[in-house]
Parts: structure tokens; sequence; C-alpha cells
């Protein structure tokens, strides 16, 4: 018998009719059976077991309304010193068996190569069953996921990363992964070589389009040289450069439709991009920071795009470029411009100097001060762009403009929606306010104020005459009690508000509080928003502790999602209970997960995202927004 319970009756074991010990390196068991007090679990014809590492266990009953009652279970174990396996077996009563197995791989020097393969499959019931309110295309009976994660380290300079996800269909994630889904809803699938030294970075890479019902950007493949910055022959003038070359293709899922009603059509194209800048840093009399800089960018591209008879007309919206024109479809395909060089030359400079004032008889042991020193740091950085004659609209768009709330990088190579450059000119101006104290012998950010805005002299993305007025404060007085605050209003100018907050709050060591909201009012590209939400996490006492999470839409008057957990510990187990409560726009579902978790073992977690591939939860086990 093998067990980590130090017990004479232990609650789990492992039950081999043949072992064999290797002293502190490993063990190897043949025709092994995995107990739970006397009652036969699992069983393997072999096992390694290391013991540096431990096998992981983990069952699941549930019962989530689009599931219907659920037993998911997953076992991980080692198969030797570098390949760890885990076996999962879900059993969904409205959904079907369904099979996964995960293998992660440490090979290469010293182990410093990893990978990982995940596959899961399910032959669904019933498929058609829709968890949301928005319609669904069909969707098949053979639903699976294929993984591959990788990182190979040729040598200490130059390396290989893979990152593909092959799906059944669009759908599989949100409906099995929910946590995975909530994150990267659309998995990228590329592949790349580095050979990366102090100096520069070269990179091979290709980005493919896997699941053809998701649009993607291909690069097929795309060669990068990136300079960093560095001085030239050392003078005070330092140089950085980044030039690409690659074949593009812009593909669309199929049911993705245009402004006409009909399918859009996918275009490509060769695109070779070269930017080079010089800065010069500067500190003149003793405190003021100037940083100038110059750059040149030539950008060809083999095919553009002719709009001269596009019937289209500008939005009036100042939020909304002029350069945003509707995409080509199968009824107004796209007209071939020819191929096109465009040149840019981008200058700027940036400024900035600090004002500091201590306060060394600041001292409250209530608000955390061991003196106080107030650092303000205005700044300024203008950037200029000009000599582009060609319209982007005029470029298929690739690497292109995404709509955002938040201000945009002013600075090359920081901007990278390449093929969506235009001339402008703007100023960011803004405030740097920081209260230090000290703490553990180290300088501690008492309490932090950035205020900054845009002046737009000419701002093809903004064309408005100022930008909204942007504030992002963060106050830590203790270790328990923080608030952050990202808020923009249009102080200055007509335009929408932002305002992001969240609360921690932990007035006791077995109690916590987490609050946010979040609002967002007339922006042209999202729906306004005034979102609440709040968790809370209690240990009653050594063997108890209790937690929930909820999260309303005040627009909407939808309280979106509840959550509520308990857990208990039994010794050598924690078992966990929670429900949910989801309403996804006039669909609710619900759900119960109950989980026993081998306590003795290293790699236990909360896992209550009622998914086998749960992410996403805090060390309290509540789930996080």
């Amino acid at each position: 018998n093998f067990t980590t319970h130090d017990s004479p009756n232990p609650d789990f074991r492992l039950h081999a009719r043949r072992m064999r010990f290797y002293e502190g390196d490993r063990v190897i068991m043949r025709d092994v059976t995995f107990y739970v007090g006397n009652i036969p679990i699992f069983y393997w014809p072999y096992v390694y077991q290391s013991l540096d590492d431990s096998f992981n266990f983990l069952v699941s009953p549930s019962f989530i309304s689009s599931w219907g009652p659920s037993l998911l279970g997953h076992i991980t174990f080692p198969l030797n010193d570098h390949i760890e396996e885990t076996v999962r077996l879900d059993l969904r009563g409205r959904r079907g068996v369904a099979i996964g197995a995960d293998t992660e791989i440490k090979y290469g020097v010293r182990d410093s190569s990893f990978a990982r393969l995940r596959t899961y499959y399910l032959d669904d019931q019933n498929p058609l069953i829709n968890r949301t309110s928005l319609p669904r295309g069909s969707v098949p009976t053979d639903r699976y996921r294929v993984s591959l994660e990788d990182r190979t380290n040729f040598s200490t300079d130059t390396y290989a990363i893979a990152n593909m996800t092959k799906l059944s269909d669009p759908y599989v994630l949100q409906d099995f992964f929910q946590s995975e889904f909530r994150i990267n809803p659309q998995p990228d699938n590329f592949l790349a070589v580095t050979k990366a030294a102090p100096g520069y970075a070269l990179t091979a890479w290709t980005r493919f389009q896997a699941n053809n019902f998701f649009e993607t950007t291909e690069r097929l493949p795309e060669l990068d040289f990136d300079v960093v910055r560095q001085p030239i022959f050392h003078t005070p003038i330092f140089y950085e450069s980044d030039t690409s070359f690659g074949y593009l293709s812009r593909n669309f899922a199929p049911s993705e439709v245009g402004f006409d009603g009909t399918k859009l059509e996918d275009y490509h194209a060769y695109r070779f991009d070269t930017f080079h800048q010089f800065t010069m840093p500067e500190t003149f009399f003793g405190w003021l920071s100037v940083v100038p800089r110059i750059g040149f960018r030539a950008t060809y591209y083999s095919q553009t795009r002719d709009i001269e008879n596009l019937p289209f007309t500008p939005s009036t919206n100042p939020l909304i470029p002029d350069f945003l024109i509707p995409l080509p479809t199968q009824d107004q395909p796209l007209l071939p411009g020819g191929d096109r060089l465009r040149t840019i030359v981008n200058t700027g400079v940036e400024a900035s100097f600090k004002v500091t004032r201590t306060w060394e008889d600041a001292q409250s042991r209530l608000l955390g001060l061991d003196g106080l020193r107030h650092v303000i740091q205005p700044f300024l950085n203008f950037s200029w762009v000009g000599g582009n004659d060609t319209n982007p609209a005029e470029i298929l768009q690739f690497d292109r403009y995404q709509p955002s709330t938040q201000l945009r990088p002013l600075d090359f190579p920081q901007f990278t929606s390449i093929d969506s450059i235009a001339n402008w000119s703007i100023a960011r101006i803004g405030v740097r306010n920081r209260l230090q104290t000290r703490r553990d012998d180290t300088t501690f950010n008492w309490l932090e104020l950035e205020t900054y805005f845009d002046v737009n002299f000419d701002n093809p993305y903004d064309r408005r005459d100022y930008s909204n007025l942007y504030n992002r404060l963060r106050f830590a007085p203790l270790p328990w009690a923080s608030l952050g605050v990202s808020a923009q209003t249009p102080t200055l100018s007509s335009g929408f508000t932002e305002v992001d907050s969240t609360v921690h709050f932990q007035p006791i060591s077995n109690l916590q509080f987490d609050l946010g909201h979040r609002f967002l009012n007339e922006n042209p590209f999202f729906p306004d928003s005034n979102l609440y939400s709040g968790s809370f996490y209690y240990r009653i006492d050594d063997n108890w502790g209790v937690g929930a999470y909820a999260r309303y839409e005040a627009v909407t008057h939808i309280l979106e999602e509840q959550r509520y957990s308990i857990y208990r510990d039994l010794t050598s187990w924690v078992a966990s209970v929670g429900a949910i409560v989801r309403d996804n726009g006039g669909v609710k579902e619900y759900g119960v997960l109950v989980t026993f978790t081998l306590k003795a073992l290293p790699k236990f977690n909360f896992d209550l995202n009622f998914d086998p591939g749960a992410q996403g939860t805090n060390q309290n086990g509540v789930v996080n927004p």
C-alpha cells in the first residue's frame, strides 16, 4: 500500500500487487488500484510515482441546467520524471460521456523546454442546447478540442513557440470550457522561431486559420527583424528599428456579412514594412529630462483598394475615423488599386521633470504612514506624423485600427496599427502624483494619481479638439485595504464617460470583501454599461468557510450571475459545494457543484468553474469576474 495520509487507517491509498521502491527517487507499481476507504475507484496496470511529485485526484458531482446531473473527474499522475498525464472522464446527463487527456512534457537541456497537449471529446446528445440569448447555427454532435502549447529552447538565444487549437465548432469552449472562453473566446494558431540577442531579435512566424468559423488574419509566413534601442558608437544618439516582410491574408468567417447583407470577401497582399528611429535623451539644468526623436517608415503593398466609386458617407461622430469604410462583400467586391509604396516621417519630443517634498513627522499607524514624500512629475509627449499621401481607406487592413476606450500610443513602434497610419499632430499632457512612505525598509507608493489628456491639433482617430480627461488613482494605505479608480470624462469637449472602480477590504484575517463597478456611457463602439460586482469570503473556523459572488447590470436590470460556495475541511480531504445562477439575457441557467479534493497532495485547488479545464478562481475559490 502507498499513501500520503499519515494515519494507521488512511482515508485513501494505492494498492499494488507488485512494487519496486528506489530510495529518494521513485516508486514503480504494477496492477494498481486506488481506494477511498475500502472502495475501489480507479485501476492502472502500471504507475510510475516520483517521490518529488504526487498525483492529483478530483471528483466533482454537479448539476447544471444545460448539462443535467453530471459527474466530473480527473486523475493526474506522472509517467516518468519528464511526463505528467491527466485523464478526464466526465458524465453529463443531458450531454453524454466525455473523455480527455492532458499531457505535459518537460524536455531538452535541464528540462528547459515544455509542451502541453490537451484533447477532449464528447458525443453530444443535445448539441442544440443554447445557454445564451444569442442565436446559433448548426452544431455537430461530435464535439472536440485539441490544443498544443510548446516552447522549445534550441540554445540560450534561440527558441520556438507553438500555440495551436483545433475546435469542432465555435461554441465548444463556451459550452464546456467556460473559464477559457471568458478569457480567450477565439484561440490563436501560430508557430514562431526567434533568435534573440542583446541588441536585436529575428523572428520567423506564421499564423493560420485552423478554425474557419473564426475570422483570422493569416501570416503565411512573416519575417520580422527588430533592433532594440541602443547607442550609436558610444554617442548620445540612440537607434532602433523594426523591419518585416510577409504574405498576409484576412479570412472572414462564413457567417460574417457586410453592410449589404452578403458574405464578406477575403483579401490578401504581400507587405514589406521598415521603420527606423533616432532619439537623443538629454537632461537640462540637472532636472529637466528631454527626449527628442525623429524617424522614417516605408511600407510597400503588392495590392491596395480602389475606393473612388465606393458609395460611402463618413460618420459625423468625431470618434469614428473617416477611413473606416465598408468591408468588401460578394455584391460589392474589392476593386484592385494596384501596388503602393507609402512613406512616413515621424518626429516628436518627450519631456518631464520631478519635484519632491518630504514630511518626516507624518506618522500614523492607522493609515500605515512612516514619513511621507510627495513626488510631482509633469510630462509632455508631442508627436507629429507627416509625409503620408495615402488614404488609409485605400490600404488593405491587416494590422488595423481596433476600437478602444483608451488613448492610443503616440510613438512608434508602440503604435502597432501599421495599416491604419494617417498624418497626425497630437500633444499628450499630464502630471503624475505619488505619495510615498516607508514600509518594510522599502519605499512604498501609498497613493498614486495620474492625470492626462490629448490636445488634438490633427487627430484622424479622434476629431475633437481635446480628448477626454483621464484620471488613474490607486490608493493602498494598508495591506488589507485598497482602492483603484480609472476614469475618463469629456471635461474639455463632448464625448463619452467611463469609470472603473475596485475596492479590496479585509477588516479581519478571516473575512475579505471585493467590490467593483464599471460605468460606460455614449461610446459609439461599445454598448452602455453600469455593472456592479461584489464577492466575499469568510473563514468561519478551521473547518468551515463560505464565499459568494454576484454581478448586476443596471442598464438591463439583470442580475447576471450569482455564485455561492461552502467549504469543509475533512482532515485528509477538502469538500466544497457551490451553487450558481446565471441570467444570460433572459435565458437562465442553474448549477450545483460538489468537489472532493485530496488535501494531503500539493496540487489541490477549489474548482468552482463548472468545466473540466477551470481557470479564473481566486485564492478563496470565488470566481473572478
